[in-house]
């Protein structure tokens, strides 16, 4: 656990995932480098202490942060990485008014800070080295709403898969750095693992949704990774 971000992080080891996309029916290969990934989607109780905000529709401290769009995902990782005395990983052009727009926004390779994983990493570490819809009986492993009540869950209360990460599946769909198809929906970005309202076939490895990067919604939310460099 580390003792300033209040975050344990998996070491998640180098390998090939293949990603695949049901509407287009087209898969691509991605080799990844070993890297750092959140045991648990970013918590309520972190994210206030971090931003002093406190966004989510049902309040609690170990709940996940939800209604959190993907750039309150991407400030999140640069006030997290400051924290921790880190270098921030994203640089986000500010208008002439001083506001800052997920349009444009851009990824140091070379920084040390906390980011969003890519969704080649996300699916990569969620299977954790299976090759089935799912690590494990998804009643087991996942809040979904076939067993969560039609509710959120705290973080960890389900089963990890074998490296040790919880909730991959289920409880809330966690934002990702990429942008899901440009040509055909701008920039939009990618979601993984379904959530808490969503039937079993949302909850699977392989699932991708999309949204844009300003939009909010209680289903929502991400965890953090770190480059090994």
């Amino acid at each position: 656990m580390d003792t300033v971000t209040e975050i344990q992080l998996i070491t998640v080891p180098a390998g090939r995932v293949t990603l695949s996309d049901r509407r287009t029916q087209h898969s691509w290969a991605v080799d990844l480098a070993p890297f750092l990934l959140g045991a648990t989607v970013v918590t309520q109780g972190l994210y206030a202490q971090v931003t002093g905000e406190r966004p989510a529709s049902a309040q609690g401290g170990r709940l996940p942060v939800e209604s959190v769009s993907w750039l309150d995902a991407v400030r999140f990782c640069n006030a997290l990485s400051l924290r921790a005395g880190l270098t921030p990983v994203y640089r986000l052009p500010t208008g002439p008014d001083g506001t800052q727009s997920a349009e444009g926004v851009a990824r140091d390779t070379a920084a040390d800070g906390f980011r969003l994983p890519t969704e080649a990493e996300w699916e990569h570490a969620c299977r954790a080295g299976t090759t089935g819809a799912r690590y494990g009986e998804l009643d087991d492993i996942a809040w979904y709403r076939g067993n969560s009540r039609e509710r959120m869950h705290e973080v960890g209360g389900r089963e990890p898969n074998a490296w040790g990460l919880y909730d991959t599946l289920g409880n809330v769909w966690e934002w990702c750095w990429d942008v899901y198809d440009a040509e055909v929906y701008g920039s939009y970005r990618v979601l993984r693992g379904g959530g808490w309202f969503d039937e079993h076939w949302s909850c699977r490895a392989s699932v991708r949704r999309r949204s844009h990067p300003t939009f909010r919604i209680d289903d929502t939310g991400f965890r953090v990774a770190r480059s090994v460099l």
